[in-house]
């Protein structure tokens, strides 16, 4: 009798309508392609607004959800890790998805199809030095944060359905939440998710999970190092070459990677490093600065595509024919900024993937995944509930959107169209 091997039973559980492949772990995923994992972000980054946790809710529906790629367990402990890294979260969690599917060259595929449709149109808008007025658009934009608050309302009870299934990890979660509703500092986010694993070591070592299987991939140790390595070395050596780099591109280079080696949280957290990097020493006034911002605000996608705008910027009014070279300059900063976050990715997942499958780390990883759900929880508290509703109607248009993606009515994409149209028809109304 011929032993199934994983693949096999995921195509199994696959042919039978992959039903139960979210709480196994089991991934049918064989066989996905570079370009399936490119025009898969590429559309999530056409629709996915609502900032970094919107993001991993999205992400989680297309992958844990609708196509079952990937287990919650193996998704919370990528959203865990990517908390504790430095960088834009959501990125590298998407950068971490597309590195579960196709290795490195998937990383790239998933970040150039999320970043690639706000990092035009922001890199445009600097180009023509545009002011963006948000007050056109102020109705779109308040139903696109609804529909943000559906989405992430419905990632995150799916999430607890499946990842505090118990008391002690409900306990965990609903503690996790209060702590970060009290003090929603980044030391906080770190207590929170040690403060999970060590409980985790403490209550659930008993707690047995089925045997899980990954993706194919081919995760290089010597990659890795090699990426780790090329990460410290270029955050302490661009510093040095600025120093003698009198044309001041390197000066660029460096004031954009750091911001994105340094920040913890991701998000908003940036912007004030990205003000000291281009606002301090004078390559944007405050004014640019902040309708860049603004700008950043009404389109999908990460937040730290705000650099392809500060980038364009940096040579916008100096005449006819600059446009090529803010582009090119655009496209450095944008570069510089996620780089960083890129070689994380590439350096720590295989460790941590070795890490992840010892029967010494899975409770404290269980802890850690319990800790993650209240975390999002106190994030879709505030600033995602606080910042979107505003009365009993927003209330059921949420409720609306939670109830059409629970019975899956449409897809994401389609809710979030649905959701900027009706709220361009009220503002004309």
């Amino acid at each position: 009798m011929s032993q199934k091997t994983p693949s096999d039973t995921a195509k199994a559980d696959q042919d039978k309508g992959g039903a139960n492949n979210a709480d196994t772990g089991v991934l049918p995923a064989d066989g996905v392609t570079l370009w399936q994992v490119f025009l898969i972000f590429l559309r999530l980054g056409l629709t996915s607004f609502g900032g970094p946790v919107a993001h991993i809710s999205y992400f989680r529906e297309e992958f844990v959800h609708r196509r079952r790629w990937l287990s919650d367990s193996r998704y919370a402990d990528l959203v865990a890790l990517c908390q504790f890294a430095p960088g834009p979260a959501s990125s590298q969690v998407g950068m971490g998805i597309g590195m579960a599917l196709g290795g490195v060259r998937g990383s790239l595929m998933a970040w150039l199809g999320f970043t690639m449709p706000s990092a035009i149109v922001l890199a445009v808008l600097g180009i023509t030095f545009v002011h963006f007025d948000l007050a056109a658009i102020d109705n779109v934009i308040r139903g696109l944060k609804l529909v943000a608050v559906g989405v992430v309302a419905h990632a995150l009870v799916g999430m607890a359905r499946n990842l505090c299934p118990d008391v002690p990890r409900a306990t965990i979660a609903v503690v996790s939440a209060g702590v970060m509703i009290v003090s929603d500092t980044v030391l906080a986010q770190f207590g929170v998710i040690i403060g999970g694993m060590i409980a985790g070591f403490i209550l659930l070592r008993t707690v047995t999970e089925p045997e899980r299987y990954d993706a194919p991939t081919s995760h290089s140790t010597k990659g890795a190092v090699f990426a780790l390595g090329l990460f410290f070395v270029l955050l302490a050596g661009l510093p040095i070459v600025a120093h003698f780099d009198h044309s001041g591109l390197f000066a660029v280079i460096d004031g954009f990677y750091r911001s994105g080696a340094l920040v913890f949280g991701g998000g908003h957290v940036v912007l004030p490093l990205l003000e000291a990097a281009v606002v301090d020493p004078g390559w944007v006034n405050q004014e640019a600065f902040l309708a860049g911002y603004g700008a950043t605000q009404a389109v999908p996608g990460p937040i730290f595509t705000f650099a392809a705008y500060l980038g364009a910027v940096l040579h916008a009014g100096e005449g006819s024919g600059t446009w090529l070279i803010s582009s090119v300059t655009a496209l450095i900063t944008l570069i510089a900024i996620f780089l960083p976050a890129w070689l994380l990715v590439i350096g720590i997942l295989p460790f941590w993937d070795r890490v992840r499958h010892v029967q010494s780390m899975r409770a404290g990883l269980l802890g850690v995944n319990a800790a993650v759900v209240g975390l999002l929880a106190a994030v879709l508290y505030d600033p995602i509930w606080t910042g979107a509703i505003h009365n009993a109607v927003d209330i059921v248009c949420v409720a609306v959107a939670f109830a059409i993606l629970q019975w899956r009515v449409m897809p994401v994409w389609a809710l979030v169209g649905l959701g900027a149209l009706l709220g361009y028809v009220v503002g004309l109304i």
